[in-house]
């Protein structure tokens, strides 16, 4: 198969998030609440040759258009990743991730101890670092594994 073969099927309406780093697409599914239950159809293609990238993770989500908070998370993790908007077969809209300067209500905090862990009407804002985030109420630093700390609705 050369490099220029399609190597997941088109989708009809949805999400194409490519450009992800090798090895993140399993996070990405993570972020956006994608377990083997969720009904979504996706498709994954792991380390896939790329001109831009050497190697790259793509993630098609069948049937969904993401939301502006699952993007800003997405960011975090995928800052090279770009969200492509499909309808009829067709690229609507094409989005290259920024990242944002916080986050609010979608992560946890680590920290046991912080007022957002308690049972306290509290939702749960980060700033944003170049290298990870920072609680503002704890100022506890996640720099790994943030898909871990996706807050479950």
């Amino acid at each position: 198969m050369s490099d220029h073969e399609l190597r997941v099927s088109k989708i009809r309406d949805g999400t194409v998030i490519d450009h992800i780093r090798a090895g993140q697409a399993l996070n990405v599914l993570a972020i956006l609440g994608i377990r083997g239950a969720s009904g979504e159809t996706v498709s994954v293609g792991m380390n896939v040759p790329s001109d831009r990238m050497a190697s790259k993770d793509i993630v098609k989500v069948e049937g969904r258009e993401l939301s502006q908070d699952e993007v800003d998370v997405l960011s975090l993790i995928a800052p090279e990743a770009t969200i492509n908007i499909v309808r009829e077969y067709e690229v609507v809209e094409k989005q290259q991730l920024e990242s944002p300067d916080r986050v609010v209500g979608v992560l946890s905090c680590p920290n046991r101890n912080c007022i957002t862990n308690a049972d306290e009407p509290v939702e749960t804002a980060f700033d944003v670092l170049a290298d990870g985030v920072r609680c503002e109420y704890c100022e506890t630093i996640v720099r790994d594994d943030l898909a871990s700390h996706i807050a479950v609705e």
